[in-house]
C-alpha cells in the first residue's frame, strides 16, 4: 500500500537545532508514536508533518502530494477534508455547547455526527452544556470526537490523554484506534506516557537531533 505520509530529511531549528535529516512514513492502518523528553521537538516534527510549519529543510508528502509545494487554500482543504489534528489545547469555541463544537464539524465536512461515537466516548450526557462548564478531560473528549467527525485519513495527535484518567484515557484510545482500522487511516502520535506508546505499531525516540525506533518493550 502506498504511505499515506512521507517526510524525507527533514530538518528543523529555532535559537537551536531540533532535528536533522528525520525521515519517517506512515501507511494505511499504521499507528506510530512518537516519545522523547520535553522540549526534543516532538511537537514541532507533528506540526510540520500536519501542514502548520514549514520545514528548513526537506520533503513532506501526504497522499502522494509534496505539501510545501501547495499554496495556503489547499494546506486549508487538507486539513479540513483529510487529515484531524489533536492538539494540548483544546481549541474548542467557549461560546459553543459541546455538541455544537461537534456540529462545526459535521457541517465543514458534510459528514453526520456520529452519535455512537460520542457515547463510545462517555459524553453523550454533557452535549447539551457550554464548553466552559466542562471539565478539562471533558474538554479533550469533545476535541477528539470533533476530529474523528471529519473521517480523516491521518490524526495527529499531541499528548491526547494528558487530561484524563488512565482508565478514561484508555478507553478513549482504544475508539481511536478502532477509528483507524475501520477507515484505513492512520495515527501519528505525540506522546510521554510510554504504556500509550507500546499499544502502538512502532515507537520511535526523538533525542540527539534524531529518531531512534525502539522495540516495544522500551
Amino acid at each position: 500500500m502506498k504511505p499515506l505520509l512521507e517526510a524525507i530529511d527533514i530538518s528543523h531549528a529555532f535559537d537551536y537545532p531540533l532535528f536533522q535529516n528525520i525521515s519517517i512514513s506512515l501507511a494505511p492502518r499504521e499507528r506510530i508514536a512518537i516519545v522523547g523528553v520535553s522540549g526534543s521537538g516532538k511537537s514541532t516534527l507533528l506540526h510540520i508533518l500536519a501542514t502548520l510549519l514549514k520545514p528548513q529543510n526537506g520533503v513532506v508528502k501526504l497522499f502522494g502530494e509534496e505539501i510545501y509545494q501547495k499554496n495556503q487554500k489547499r494546506l486549508l482543504q487538507l486539513r479540513r477534508e483529510k487529515i484531524g489534528i489533536v492538539f494540548q489545547s483544546h481549541y474548542l469555541f467557549k461560546g459553543f455547547s459541546a455538541f455544537e463544537n461537534i456540529e462545526v464539524a459535521s457541517l465543514l465536512t458534510k459528514q453526520p455526527i456520529d452519535e455512537e461515537l460520542i457515547d463510545r466516548f462517555g459524553i453523550a450526557h454533557v452535549m447539551q452544556k457550554r464548553v466552559t462548564e466542562l471539565s478539562g478531560g471533558e474538554q479533550q473528549r469533545v476535541s477528539i470526537a470533533r476530529v474523528l467527525t471529519k473521517k480523516p485519513r491521518i490524526i495527529f495527535a499531541d499528548e491526547p490523554t494528558g487530561n484524563l484518567d488512565k482508565k478514561t484515557a484508555r478507553e478513549v484510545m482504544n475508539v481511536v484506534f478502532s477509528y483507524v482500522q475501520e477507515h484505513d487511516a492512520a495515527l501519528f502520535l505525540v506522546t510521554h506516557d510510554m504504556q500509550l506508546a507500546n499499544s502502538c505499531d512502532v515507537v520511535y525516540r526523538l533525542e540527539n537531533e534524531s529518531l531512534h525506533k525502539l522495540s516495544q518493550e522500551a
